[in-house]
């Protein structure tokens, strides 16, 4: 016995298809339904293709795998492509994508684990070719990893512009070892699924968004500053009597900075800095300062009368 061999259990009516031989003959059976039932090899008993055909209890629609994918032998001839599982012994297989139509196509097929995938192909499969894909072997046939085909039609001159399609296929024993045929341009006898029928269409604008995720940054909002700001020292800090003149200066430059950068970016019109008459070191920094920027309209001293010209008032475009 082997796995993929159809087969009825000598104490019951069910029949099914071994999905697994574990050691001490033991085996697994997956039934009709899709239930897996366990039982001893000496308990089971293999069903001829003879037996099959003479009861007709073989189910000929073929048609439905868990994906339901197509492997009926008389859809072979139909322009289609095809997942082909070619056996090179009793336990090993080759896998195909076979291209049986006039298109060419670019596919990416890769096995999924979880959130995990691995690529096996990505490359043309000219029309009327096929591509190897992997190898497998039946004996981990339970192991086997949801397959995702995608693929994508080429264009080799101005036609009507067909949808990218792509199958995920998980393959449940009861279904593929159902599915014996003639593999499209390979000419051999494997196991045969049509892929091309019911198959999803690719959203490309979706695609395009997973494989160039776009930033979305989060809008900054800046606080709006008073339309007068002191710069006077002890307004700044308490710890001014401790600061030379130069670590003073260099304080009130960075609130009027901070301030200026955030009247502009909150959309003020205008804002005044309250500097003082002193010695005019601040207020000439600061005049320095606006001269050089682009985005101010003028700046000059304010009224007399409100600050007797030590304060600046600055225009912004």
């Amino acid at each position: 016995m082997n796995i993929g061999d159809r087969v009825r259990l000598l104490h019951g009516n069910e029949e099914g298809i071994i999905t697994k031989i574990s050691s001490g003959g033991r085996v697994e059976i997956e039934i009709e339904d899709g239930f897996r039932i366990p039982a001893m090899k000496n308990e089971v008993v293999l069903i001829s293709s003879t037996e099959r055909s003479y009861f007709k209890n073989e189910v000929e629609d073929t048609s439905v795998i868990s994906e339901n994918l197509s492997s009926k032998a008389k859809n072979q001839s139909l322009e289609a492509i095809y997942l082909v599982y070619i056996p090179l012994n009793d336990k090993d297989h080759s896998v195909y994508l076979c291209n049986n139509t006039p298109k060419d196509f670019l596919s990416i097929t890769s096995e999924h684990y979880g959130s995990n995938s691995q690529t096996l192909l990505a490359d043309k499969i000219a029309a009327k070719t096929s591509k190897k894909i992997t190898e497998k072997s039946i004996q981990n046939f339970e192991e086997w990893p949801p397959l995702l085909v995608q693929l994508f039609p080429i264009n080799q001159r101005i036609e009507k512009t067909e949808p990218a399609l792509e199958r995920k296929i998980k393959f449940k024993a009861n279904t593929f070892f159902k599915s014996k045929g003639m593999a499209p341009i390979l000419d051999k006898s494997g196991y045969v699924f049509r892929l091309t029928e019911n198959a999803k269409e690719i959203d490309i604008q979706t695609l395009n968004r997973e494989l160039n995720p776009e930033v979305i940054k989060p809008e900054q909002s800046f606080p709006r500053p008073p339309k007068e700001v002191d710069l006077h020292i002890e307004k700044l800090t308490k710890d001014h009597d401790l600061m030379s003149n130069s670590e003073m200066l260099k304080l009130q430059m960075e609130a009027f900075e901070k301030n200026l950068n955030y009247a502009i970016a909150s959309g003020m019109d205008e804002i005044s800095f309250i500097h003082g008459i002193g010695n005019g070191v601040l207020k000439k920094e600061i005049h320095k300062y606006l001269s050089q920027l682009g985005n101010i309209k003028y700046f000059q001293d304010t009224q007399k009368s409100r600050f007797g010209y030590g304060a600046t008032l600055v225009r912004i475009s």
